[in-house]
């Protein structure tokens, strides 16, 4: 365990670099920051005083290796825009972000395993039919477009819910739920396959066989193994919705870290850009590994195989 945990750790460091290195430079082909910072009539001079001042003159290589040595230092820079430095941006941002995701993969959770299960259960019936005619809708619908119609029918028609900020539980509730519905609608279908395979396996007949519980068999035995892949998917969607919540953020005016982003590529913040998407690569790396040990705490064979 110990020698997977420190070949995990060499990956991610790769990874880690690798991710830096791409982010930087896209980042700089957006064009350059004087653009939108300076005012239009600034003199030719002024120009490009900002532009030594800023180290926009130097070469790639040497603004990366600039980047490289002070992000080690845990110095990310400050942001070109608000003159605040980027670790704070990020950080405040991010916790929003969190509770944003939490709270959606809990919401994709209560949902999404019941019906799975019970889709399993009554393979073929209308309740099977019906669990996989949601999970189509709901992969096939662009959380954009599922933002503005939960704003247009809730907030708007309805009255019942607030169209944005993050001031109390009610503002959690259309975000969530428009970013947890693709997620809700993807385990569905991840469980209930998992589970029809399970329930065909031999140990469950024989579970079956020596007059165990239809419920005991379902929810203790089978379950527990059919939950290894969609453990593996949840783990990678959270990551990944905490790093594609952009839109349901912009929707929402959610003030997170995906929104943060979307206003540093507006304004070119190198930056809070950099360190925005550096912070996703992480997560998602550091989520990966849980779920890897997840493995083992749920399935006995992965740890005697490891």
């Amino acid at each position: 365990m110990l020698n997977l945990m420190g070949l995990r750790l060499i990956q991610a460091v790769i990874t880690m670099l690798a991710a830096s290195f791409v982010v930087f430079a896209l980042a700089h082909t957006s064009g350059n920051p004087a653009d939108l910072m300076l005012p239009q009539d600034t003199t030719p001079a002024d120009r490009e005083v900002f532009i030594k001042r800023m180290g926009f003159d130097q070469p790639m290589h040497s603004q990366y290796w600039t980047f490289l040595k002070n992000a080690l230092r845990g110095d990310f820079g400050t942001s070109i825009r608000t003159r605040e430095p980027s670790t704070k941006l990020v950080m405040d941002r991010l916790g929003n972000s969190l509770k944003l995701g939490t709270v959606a993969i809990v919401i994709a959770l209560a949902i999404s395993v019941p019906i799975g299960i019970l889709a399993a259960i009554g393979r073929g019936n209308w309740l099977d039919k019906s669990a996989m005619s949601f999970a189509l809708f709901g992969q096939a619908v662009p959380a954009f477009w599922a933002g503005i119609i939960a704003v247009l029918v809730f907030s708007v028609w309805l009255g019942w819910l607030p169209t944005s900020g993050a001031a109390s539980w009610k503002h959690y509730i259309l975000p969530s739920a428009t970013l947890g519905w693709g997620i809700t609608a993807g385990i569905v279908r991840l469980l209930r396959s998992s589970m029809l395979d399970v329930l065909d396996s031999e140990y469950i007949k024989l579970a079956r066989a020596k007059g165990l519980r239809e419920y005991i068999v379902v929810w203790k035995h089978a379950l527990r193994n059919a939950l290894i892949p969609v453990i593996t998917f949840v783990g990678f969607m959270y990551g990944i919705i905490i790093a594609g919540a952009i839109v349901v953020e912009v929707v929402f005016a959610w003030p997170g870290l995906g929104r943060l982003t979307y206003e540093a590529v507006l304004w070119r913040d190198f930056p809070v850009l950099q360190l925005s998407i550096m912070v996703w690569v992480a997560l998602i790396i550091f989520i990966n590994f849980l779920v890897d040990i997840s493995y083992g705490i749920i399935d006995p064979r992965v740890r005697i195989a490891r």
